[in-house]
């Protein structure tokens, strides 16, 4: 009998894949799902295929199950206007070059509670460590299913940041930065949890 484990990705019913352009109209549907259910994102993008594919992307992947998209996650390189990047670079002495944003992360409300968001978080984060880059990202502070899914998995929050999102309006965000590969996560059921 073998004592060797087999990764959570491998056990899990749901697929991950990269996502491909076919997948975006699937995903767009999931993402106006998960906008009425949760709030996200908190503006509706005029054009959301565009928004989850944006160009600077170094990566997305999809989750599915019996061929639906269940999931979504991107990566993509730090751009300006980022605010993680800078906080991690300023506090490690790096450039904002060496980071990776990791984003458009969402789980169809249906899909909830099968660990999807661990599992797309985490290949976002291989591909990040794959590239030699550090993940980074940014979430509304009042997104406290997110926050606490990156703090369960060992994230650091960098520090929490009023944004302007128009003339009138302003926004806390919170600032995260991936733990590094020899920290382990804060808790070793945490991907089991979600």
């Amino acid at each position: 009998m073998s004592t060797e484990k087999t990764p959570a990705a491998a056990r899990h019913p749901d697929r991950l894949r990269p996502r491909s352009d076919d997948d975006l109209e699937a995903c767009v549907r999931v993402l106006a799902e998960v906008h009425r259910a949760d709030g996200y994102p908190v503006d509706w993008p005029a054009r959301p295929g565009a928004w989850l594919a944006p160009a600077a992307a170094l990566g997305a992947w999809v989750a599915e199950r019996d061929g639906a998209v269940t999931g979504h996650v991107a990566l993509a390189a730090a751009g300006d206007g980022d605010l993680a990047p800078a906080l991690w670079s300023g506090r490690n002495g790096s450039r904002t070059a060496a980071t990776a944003v990791v984003g458009r992360l969402f789980v169809a409300p249906w899909a909830r509670g099968r660990g999807l968001g661990a599992l797309l978080l985490g290949r976002a984060v291989e591909e990040a460590r794959g590239r030699g880059l550090h993940p980074v990202l940014d979430v509304v502070a009042s997104d406290t299913a997110a926050t606490a899914l990156y703090e369960r998995l060992g994230w650091r929050r960098l520090a929490t940041v009023a944004q302007h999102w128009g003339p009138s309006r302003e926004v806390s965000v919170h600032c995260y930065a991936a733990p590094l590969p020899s920290e382990p996560p804060s808790s070793a059921s945490a991907v089991r949890r979600l």
